[in-house]
């Protein structure tokens, strides 16, 4: 078939050779950065999802990995991280481990790392557990240091327990009283 001796240090692929198993062709190689998703703990190294400039969103956002907004949301954006781009408008809160922001953000923003880029503009609180506010970025709100400001939020949301007062009976009643009075009629 081919006359062309291959170059030491190439290497050689065989295509069409065993049909057992799976065959390993350039054409069924993925590159590691389009690796499929697994549960791995690989989320760092996959592929961000972006929301284009020419996108608007209404209502909520939620992933477990990393989002770029470069449009519009009118919503709550629950993520891993966070890049806000610097044609972004983002109404609602914000929640991810590391929030980087260049646009317009009108809501509160909740991550471990908040970094405030000179072209920023946030109207609201913040609660973090490191900040970073570069000259001519501009902030009206509140800034809350947190140990741990995701879980705070987890607790409000309704998953049951609050971090600092988890001890006490308040909690319970606000979950079940849809289940105990409707007992309690029959």
């Amino acid at each position: 078939m081919f006359t062309k001796k291959p170059e030491s240090g190439e290497s050689i692929t065989k295509m069409g050779g065993e049909r057992t198993g799976e065959l390993k062709t350039p054409f069924t190689e993925r590159p590691a950065t389009y690796a499929s998703k697994s549960p791995s703990p690989a989320a760092s190294k996959m592929v961000p999802s972006i929301i284009g400039e020419d996108l608007s969103i209404t209502g909520n956002v939620n992933s477990k990995g990393e989002i770029q907004v470069d449009g519009e949301i009118q919503g709550d954006i629950h993520c891993g991280s966070l890049l806000l781009g610097d044609k972004s408008q983002v109404i609602g809160g914000v929640m991810a481990e590391d929030v980087v922001v260049r646009g317009r953000v009108v809501g509160s923003i909740r991550g471990l790392r908040v970094t405030l880029q000179a072209q920023s503009h946030v109207e609201g609180d913040i609660f973090h557990q490191s900040l970073a506010i570069e000259q001519g970025a501009y902030f009206e709100g509140k800034s809350r240091r947190s140990d741990n400001p995701l879980t705070e939020v987890k607790a409000v949301s309704g998953n049951g327990s609050r971090p600092e007062k988890s001890a006490g009976s308040d909690n319970k009643p606000k979950d079940e009283p849809s289940i105990i009075p409707s007992h309690a009629a029959e």
